[in-house]
């Protein structure tokens, strides 16, 4: 349950966090399990983590490659496994929120229900390439970073049109530092994107030296923009709790 902080509510609370350290401990939880998956890729397994059909030098291992050895797989699946609930309730708390705010706008609910949609989407897509590594079946893992991928973008694209429409009637000071920030990031991620597909195009028509490592560097880079853009959130909630209760008991007179 989401509340405002000054609401009441009769069911009795059992437990009670700030949204805003909800979101933080939220997106700590893959931020720092990628940093420690690519860490323990670069010093322990850095030969199976950076070599490619090419047998050409790189200096990066990508994404798939540092989640998809022994013991780095464990982290990285705890940490999302852990993150993925909290995910999906933010996804529907950005839903109430941008129908408390726009109405009577049917272009504006339809993108309303396409964002929620592209929210669970990124957020399967995301588990699915968790849990199946590219070591185990690399197909499938490949369809879930294309699904994460492409839900992402357009979940980026669409939330930016949709506080844009909110920006015509008014918005707060932490609110428009919040759109400020989505913007500048879902514009760094296109580019981030555009740049590794790039990157991987010409490391597997050319096999060149260190690129792979530049489409490494890119994937990471558009991971963290995706991690950044869903920490706005920290404004957007920024006077919101998120509490558990217990419904109180009936009694029978």
């Amino acid at each position: 349950m989401i509340q405002s902080s000054s609401s009441q509510d009769s069911d009795r609370p059992f437990v009670s966090v700030r949204f805003t350290t909800f979101v933080t401990g939220t997106l700590c939880l893959p931020f720092l399990g990628l940093i420690s998956c690519i860490f323990i890729s670069v010093f322990f397994h850095f030969e199976d983590a950076t070599k490619t059909h090419c047998q050409v030098p790189n200096y990066l291992p990508s994404i798939s490659a540092s989640i998809g050895l022994t013991p780095e797989r464990y982290i990285w699946r705890f940490c999302i496994g852990l993150h993925s609930a909290p995910r999906f309730l933010m996804a529907v708390a950005y839903f109430t929120f941008y129908h408390g705010r726009l109405t009577n706008n049917c272009l504006v609910e339809l993108l309303s229900y396409l964002n929620l949609t592209c929210a669970f989407s990124e957020n399967i897509g995301l588990l699915l390439l968790t849990y199946v590594s590219s070591n185990e079946t690399h197909s499938i893992h490949k369809k879930g970073f294309v699904v994460f991928t492409g839900s992402a973008l357009i979940h980026m694209l669409i939330t930016c049109l949709l506080w844009r429409a909110i920006k015509m009637y008014s918005m707060s000071h932490e609110l428009l530092k919040s759109y400020w920030w989505k913007r500048r990031l879902c514009v760094s991620s296109v580019i981030l994107c555009a740049a590794a597909s790039g990157f991987y195009w010409k490391h597997n028509k050319f096999c060149e030296p260190g690129i792979y490592t530049l489409f490494a560097l890119c994937e990471y880079l558009m991971v963290f923009c995706n991690m950044a853009f869903h920490l706005t959130a920290f404004w957007d909630f920024g006077h919101t709790d998120v509490t558990l209760a217990a419904p109180q008991e009936l009694k029978l007179i």
